[in-house]
């Protein structure tokens, strides 16, 4: 069995984190108006530092499958659970949100709006597994100069896409192996910075720089259009946007080389990320109803974003974290998370 490389599991272990961020930062970011700016401010800068946490898990999933060779029973497995947990999970948001938060929703609009709104990496995740033994071909069948140039248009066409989804248009055909998304480019970016992190010329306190600089932009282009409209903005938070993904993939290359590209964790250590690992997805997909319980009870403006950002931060994630290791107790519980 191939030895995991725990820069990856860190960055994923970091990942989950901040992705409760984002979920929990939103809540006051959205309150924009009714709390004081400064809780405004500090909600804002942790949520566009988060930011960076989903490209990751996209670019960690390139790492580790683009480039192998599979049989495709493994396609078959691993596209099968990932449509079993969307199903399993769409109904039990379905019916969390209709009988407790009294929020209607149409299952007609099943296959277009997730019944919650973070199960829509389920429904991007999907599509790429359906193609990933063909992206696995060509990744292996291509050169280095090859994989040099995919590299560079497909980012040309991310970064066209943004720009004409900023002007309300969009092309009329969209870059195949991209659309008119970016998550496929974040799993082949995954797979390039992977490939060849040792080889990349660019030092790890450029990549630092890099990151807060391109943080610092998304942080500032959402101020300013936020003050400037009265209301919050997330245009420039999307993971569409070139700042937002060039500060996710600078941490990632910065995380990738730690340790000379290897880090060596203790038994201890190892155990415990492995076991937070063995959540995260799972935890992921739970946490959502402990903050919904929270939002149902109680306004942005009650508790100061200072306070209760970071213990909702922590206290969901432990929550969310002891429910999943007791699902993953069982059978069906390791099958849904």
């Amino acid at each position: 069995m191939k030895e995991k490389n725990y820069n990856l599991e860190l960055i994923r272990v970091m990942s989950f984190l901040l992705v409760i961020v984002i979920h929990v930062t939103n809540y006051f970011c959205r309150a924009y108006g009714k709390i004081p700016q400064g809780e405004y401010l500090f909600s804002l800068v942790l949520d566009t530092a988060a930011r960076l946490s989903v490209p990751c898990f996209f670019m960690i999933s390139g790492a580790l499958l683009l480039g192998r060779e599979e049989p495709l029973e493994k396609h078959w497995r691993r596209l099968l659970r990932f449509v079993t947990v969307l199903i399993v999970w769409s109904a039990v948001y379905y019916f969390w949100n209709v009988f407790y938060m009294k929020t209607p929703y149409d299952l007609k609009d099943i296959l277009y709006v997730p019944t919650e709104a973070h199960l829509w990496y389920l429904y991007a995740m999907i599509p790429i597994y359906l193609v990933l033994p063909f992206f696995q071909i060509m990744c292996r069948g291509m050169s280095i100069k090859l994989e040099k140039v995919f590299l560079i248009i497909t980012t040309a066409a991310v970064i066209l896409n943004y720009l004409m989804w900023l002007a309300g248009q969009e092309p009329y055909y969209d870059l195949p192996l991209v659309g008119d998304r970016i998550y496929a480019y974040y799993l082949f970016v995954g797979y390039y910075l992977y490939k060849y992190r040792r080889h990349i010329r660019v030092s790890q306190k450029a990549a630092v720089l890099t990151c807060l600089l391109s943080m610092a932009a998304s942080f500032g282009i959402t101020l300013g259009v936020t003050v400037s409209r009265g209301d919050h903005y997330e245009g420039a938070l999307t993971y569409a946007s070139p700042f937002v993904a060039l500060a996710a993939v600078s941490f990632f290359l910065f995380m990738l080389r730690l340790g000379n590209a290897r880090i060596r964790l203790g038994e201890r250590a190892r155990r415990a990320v492995d076991l937070i690992c063995g959540c995260s997805f799972g935890i992921y997909l739970v946490h959502i109803l402990f903050l919904d319980a929270y939002k149902k009870y109680v306004e942005a403006a009650d508790i100061s974003a200072w306070a209760a950002v970071p213990v909702l931060t922590l206290g969901i994630a432990v929550v969310s974290f002891v429910c999943v290791w007791i699902m993953r107790r069982f059978e069906i519980g390791r099958r849904i998370t």
